[in-house]
């Protein structure tokens, strides 16, 4: 048999078994793709998804505060409340929102706000219902029946790595879950790393890295399953991505010469 026609014999069987290759691999496609394929029953598990469902931010240095009391009398709140600027202050274009701010407060490094009348308090550390609790009392030696209300205004978090939508994102009612924030940054894409997401946070003046694995359902009892202020969700790329970019880089421009070069040859030989 002539060595063109045993060759052009072979190609099919090449093909067949490439098929099979791909229809192997793709058996394994919801392994690796689907989130939360386990279930967990362990009491304990279950006591920790109630405590993250019990979660409420604490207030930290860098914290930019809105404290608005109100009154009986209104008159009587206007020494206690920052004065209006004329349209607040504008939120950094690199975020996701360019609205403008509330005037507010700074907390410093040592956790100190400077508030009208009262001077400086400590808030750092404390939920924000026990800062109002607090705030309230002080502020009942000078007012009627004083209403307080503290919101965090640059509550924010980032998403980064291989999402459809990397970026830095503002939260404006301070909470918000892990999953909620990759659905905000439009899902992981098809090669993000699904079994090793890492979330960086600051605690007490330390960083801290959790790693997680949303194939599983230990993000619901994980202590980042809420998201706190200024915490970096960081989504790798699965080895093929990171090889295909390293390679595809250094080598692509060759490899795709050597392709034609092959065709080019096999056209002239064959045909």
């Amino acid at each position: 048999m002539p060595t063109y026609i045993y060759t052009m014999l072979k190609i099919p069987s090449i093909l067949i078994f490439l098929g099979f290759a791909i229809l192997l691999g793709s058996c394994g496609t919801r392994e690796k793709m689907i989130y939360f394929q386990t279930s967990n029953q362990d009491s304990l598990a279950q006591d920790s998804v109630k405590q993250n469902m019990q979660f409420t931010p604490t207030l930290k240095p860098d914290d930019f505060l809105s404290v608005v009391i109100t009154a009986n009398d209104p008159e009587s709140v206007i020494p206690f409340n920052y004065p209006e600027s004329g349209g607040g202050r504008p939120l950094n274009q690199g975020y996701m929102t360019g609205n403008a701010a509330k005037s507010g407060y700074l907390i410093d490094p040592d956790g100190i706000v400077n508030l009208p009348v009262l001077g400086k308090i400590k808030l750092g550390g404390l939920s924000r219902t026990v800062a109002t609790d607090i705030l309230e009392k002080r502020y009942a030696l000078y007012l009627k029946n004083p209403v307080v209300n503290i919101q965090i205004q640059n509550y924010k978090i980032t998403v980064l790595g291989d999402v459809n939508r990397p970026g830095t994102y503002n939260i404006p009612n301070e909470r918000i879950t892990l999953l909620e924030a990759i659905g905000l940054s439009g899902d992981l894409d098809i090669t993000g790393e699904r079994e090793n997401v890492l979330v960086i946070r600051e605690e007490n003046g330390k960083r801290a890295q959790y790693r997680i694995n949303l194939k599983t359902d230990e993000v619901f009892s994980s202590p980042v399953y809420y998201l706190q202020q200024n915490d970096v969700v960081y989504i790798e790329p699965n080895t093929a991505k990171r090889t295909q970019g390293t390679v595809w880089r250094t080598s692509g421009g060759i490899f795709i010469s050597l392709v034609a070069l092959i065709l080019t040859t096999y056209t002239i030989v064959f045909n």
